[in-house]
This record gives structure tokens, C-alpha cells and sequence, in this order.
């Protein structure tokens, strides 16, 4: 009977003070939540502002190595331009002292070669520049085209055999009509390229201190006519 009568008392509902401390309670998540999310943003937005500082700097640090950069190409260029001078003014400093009374180099010889000739350019039929003469030596029948270089390898002498070839094919007034001869003269000429000049048919003359030697031709030389 207890039971019986147990089962029918109404079951207790949710009252006015259950619901709002609910309510409490789901404010409470939700503000500690929010509060989260607002740190989390801040930290994040902090992380951003750094990295966009770090990047800043970067960048700085970068413009100012293109910068250095920059200058150090500039520098490298004049001291490129400087050397290039520099190189050509030796050039043509050997070349001067070649020259100077080079005819009398071959005086044991029947060309008598007094009419000198510095930097004579060779063109083909439509004008164009070939090549040119370092120095060119002529009479009224002989010629002689000489190479300077300040140190001669054996790259010069066949580049100089095929400008002989030009020369011949596209003569110049001062050529046109005589015989033809080769030389290479140097500041310094190796043993070796001596002997390779000389195999080829060319002359070879070398500075010794401030004065100009005609080589000593080895047995049986006879030098080559184009």
C-alpha cells in the first residue's frame, strides 16, 4: 500500500531558482570561453604584429646587401675597366718598342724593310673589318705582316697563320702586288712557341731588357711567303 501511494505524488518540476542557476552556469562557460578566445586572439595578433616587425627588418636588412651589393658590382666594373686599360696600354706600350727601327732586326736579309706600318685594318669585299695588321713592314716588294704580343703562346701563332691567309685574300694597297712574310714578336716568347713560330715559317723577335732580338732560326729555317 506505501508504494501504491508513493506512485501517485507528483513528480518535482524545475523551478525558477533551478533554471537561473542554469542560466548562471552557462554564463559563466560562456564568459571564460569568450575570455579565452579573446587571449588567444590577442596572442595571436601580438605573433602577427612580431612577425610583420621581423619582416620589416628583414626586408631593411635585405635592401641594404642589394645596396652593397650593388656598389661592390659598380666597383668591380671600374677596376675591370681600369685593368683593361691598363692592359691595353701595355699592348700597345710592347707594340711601340717593337716598332721602333724594327726593320734593321733584318738587316742580314734582302728585304731592306724601312717603311713601317702600326695597326692596318684588313676588310673584305663588302668593307667589313676582317682583321688587322700590328704592325706592318714594306719596300716596294716585299712585306712583312708582324704580330705583337706581350706574352706569345701557341694560340698566337696559328690565329696570326690564319690572319696571313686574310691578309692575302684581302690585301691591302701597302700589300697588294708583293711578296708576303710573318713574324711574332713578343715581350716574352717561350722556347717552345719560338720553335712553334718557327716551324710555321714566321720570324721571331723577343724583347731583352729595353732592346729587340730577332731569334736565332733554328737549321734549315726558310721562312714562309703568302
Amino acid at each position: 500500500m506505501a508504494i501504491a501511494a508513493q506512485s501517485r505524488q507528483p513528480q518535482k518540476g524545475l523551478t525558477f531558482e533551478d533554471v537561473w542557476a542554469m542560466f548562471q552556469e552557462t554564463d559563466k562557460k560562456f564568459q571564460e570561453t569568450d575570455k579565452k578566445f579573446q587571449e588567444s586572439r590577442a596572442e595571436h595578433d601580438r605573433i602577427i604584429a612580431e612577425t610583420n616587425k621581423n619582416v620589416d627588418k628583414l626586408s631593411a636588412r635585405v635592401d641594404q646587401v642589394t645596396h652593397n651589393v650593388d656598389k661592390m658590382s659598380a666597383r668591380v666594373d671600374r677596376v675591370t675597366q681600369n685593368v683593361g686599360g691598363l692592359n691595353r696600354s701595355i699592348g700597345e706600350l710592347v707594340e711601340t718598342l717593337i716598332a721602333a727601327r724594327l726593320w734593321e732586326k733584318f738587316a742580314a736579309y734582302p728585304y731592306q724593310l724601312k717603311r713601317a706600318y702600326q695597326r692596318v685594318p684588313i676588310y673584305d669585299e663588302q668593307n667589313q673589318q676582317k682583321t688587322d695588321i700590328d704592325i706592318l713592314l714594306s719596300n716596294t716588294e716585299w712585306c712583312m705582316a708582324v704580330e705583337v704580343k706581350r706574352e706569345a703562346d701557341d694560340k698566337d701563332i696559328d690565329h696570326h697563320l690564319r690572319r696571313m691567309d686574310l691578309i692575302r685574300r684581302y690585301p691591302p694597297l701597302e700589300v697588294a702586288g708583293k711578296r708576303l712574310l710573318g713574324a711574332i714578336a713578343g715581350g716574352v716568347v717561350p722556347p717552345d712557341t719560338a720553335e712553334y713560330a718557327h716551324q710555321a715559317g714566321f720570324f721571331v723577335l723577343e724583347l731583352k731588357g729595353e732592346s729587340l732580338a730577332l731569334l736565332d732560326t733554328p737549321q734549315g729555317f726558310s721562312p714562309r711567303e703568302w
